[in-house]
């Protein structure tokens, strides 16, 4: 008897110890059922953003579980912490960190489908306001995607709006300062009225995209996608299609696009391309001497192809580099680029006009090229650059780029600006433990003479300077940030506005007159 029970209980280990375990949640269903009416059922997005893992790359998968189960406060993202289990939870978050089996496009329909404009020529013919208009600031909070509009002269806002979700990249500006672009990770493009304090319209040009361009005459934007694999051509005036380039080499491999950019002396767009050692440049003007002068140079060594009608009208021209370079600095003249190599530990220089890299410049710890500025230091031009992984901002000649000092910080930075009218520039120490420093050098003597420390505990970044340069605004990059407004000269703070992590701030002047100090 004894022989036979124990034989049965074995039987009955193996059984239940081959029983099926409990079934895993289904991540395709869980997604259908909570998710796909705002994030799209193939994940490109609708009223929420796309997730796929190319979006998602600033949000971290235990984050993402994080902002599923609580929701994102100021957000029409709500929590599921009360519908999902905790393993339900986490089956989500990972799944939008996959790829999907087949990778997604984005085309001319889907493009065109996706544009909605209110009014093409804007609703007032002057400002609706009596702040000076050139002086106006467009300051962008990422905290909770609003954007504000922000007096120059007296530090106070005019306006604050909803903005697409996750804003990269820098609004653009028409000429006259009248229009405002902004675009989003999801590839929103979104026109704004300075005068009216009016949104315009919006269309969806890419999937994850990284930046915008506009052309020198304000007609034309350019978007740069890393998917699909395009630069989008826009009309400013309704974000219409005016052209799709498919981005591939000579040989016909395809590469995403890791930036554009406006050289307005040689009415063009210079493209920064991601995965093949090519840079681009597009006219935006029929008649745009450097192109088509590049365009005879080059003809010769087989490195050119006009993709345009006769007119020229973006006509497209190539430049072959040793390797694919990013995040690009151009000297005033707009006649040499810098990019970064993928070493990371240097820069290659590239003379525009015939079309050729002539220099590498040792710049190890990741140099933030487009975060330069340059400026005239005892008689001849120089630029300087932040560094991503050191603490250290390097300047160099734009002569004959040679190193000519590095001034250590007390960390890695990732912003430097200045202003024609001021004698400092500002670089904040935005990685490691002293991010809530912010350093001023002097750019007659290259040496730190003020480190600030305006919010303890809390990053400073990213300063712009009023349009004559007697003030600089810095933001503390916080939930529960703000503006802080420095007198330019005394260094001293005047004012301080709370705000939701200003990532941000871009004045106009500024920005349609490329002045030396800011961005471009």
């Amino acid at each position: 008897m004894r022989h036979w029970l124990n034989s049965l209980l074995m039987i009955l280990v193996c059984v239940l110890g081959s029983a099926p375990a409990p079934a895993e949640p289904n991540a395709v269903a869980l997604y259908g059922e909570h998710c796909a009416s705002c994030h799209g059922a193939d994940r490109l997005g609708g009223i929420g953003p796309a997730l796929l893992p190319g979006n998602l790359r600033r949000l971290k998968p235990a984050r993402a579980g994080k902002v599923i189960a609580k929701g994102r406060p100021a957000t029409q993202m709500p929590a599921f912490s009360d519908k999902l289990a905790e393993d339900e939870i986490a089956v989500l978050a990972d799944y939008i960190y996959q790829p999907p089996a087949v990778p997604p496009n984005w085309n001319a329909a889907d493009i065109n489908e996706s544009r909605e404009i209110t009014s093409v020529s804007g609703s007032v013919s002057a400002p609706t306001y009596s702040a000076d208009p050139l002086n106006l600031f467009v300051v962008v909070e990422t905290g909770d995607h609003h954007a504000t509009i922000l007096d120059g002269d007296k530090f106070a806002p005019l306006a604050r709006f909803e903005t697409p979700y996750a804003l990269h990249g820098g609004p653009k500006f028409t000429p006259d300062g009248r229009y405002v672009f902004f675009m989003s990770r999801d590839g929103w493009v979104m026109k704004y009225d300075l005068w009216a304090l009016a949104v315009i319209g919006k269309v969806r040009a890419g999937i994850n995209s990284r930046n915008i361009a506009i052309s020198r005459d304000g007609r034309h934007l350019a978007v740069a996608n890393y998917l699909p694999h395009t630069l989008v051509i826009l009309s400013t005036r309704d974000l219409s299609i005016e052209k799709i380039f498919k981005v591939l080499d000579r040989r016909g491999v395809s590469s995403r696009v890791s930036a554009v950019y406006q050289a307005p002396q040689r009415d063009s767009f210079i493209a920064a391309l991601k995965d093949v050692p090519e840079i681009w440049e597009i006219a935006t003007d029929p008649n745009a001497p450097p192109v088509y002068e590049g365009l005879v140079h080059s003809h010769e060594k087989g490195m050119v192809e006009a993709l345009a009608s006769s007119s020229g009208l973006f006509a497209l021209r190539r430049i072959e580099t040793p390797e694919p370079l990013d995040d690009f600095f151009f000297d005033p003249a707009y006649r040499h680029l810098i990019g970064s190599a993928r070493d990371g530990k240097s820069a290659i220089v590239v003379n525009l006009n015939v079309g050729r890299d002539i220099a590498r410049i040792d710049l190890p710890g990741l140099p933030h090229l487009g975060s330069g500025i340059a400026w005239t230091y005892q008689g001849r031009q120089v630029m300087a650059t932040p560094h991503l992984k050191e603490g250290r901002l390097t300047v160099i000649d734009l002569t004959d780029w040679s190193v000519i000092k590095t001034i250590e910080t007390k960390g890695p930075g990732f912003f430097l600006r200045s202003h024609e009218n001021t004698h400092y520039a500002w670089t904040d120490v935005f990685f490691g433990p002293h991010r809530d420093l912010m350093h001023i050098i002097d750019k007659r003597s290259l040496e730190i003479v003020r480190t600030l420390k305006p919010a303890p505990g809390k990053t400073a970044a990213h300063v712009e300077f009023d349009r004559d340069g007697s003030h600089a605004i810095l933001s503390i990059w916080d939930r529960d940030g703000a503006i802080v407004i420095y007198d330019a000269a005394t260094l001293e703070e005047v004012k301080r506005i709370p705000m939701s992590k200003p990532s941000g701030k871009y004045n106009v002047w500024n920005k349609i007159t490329f002045s030396e100090g800011t961005s471009h």
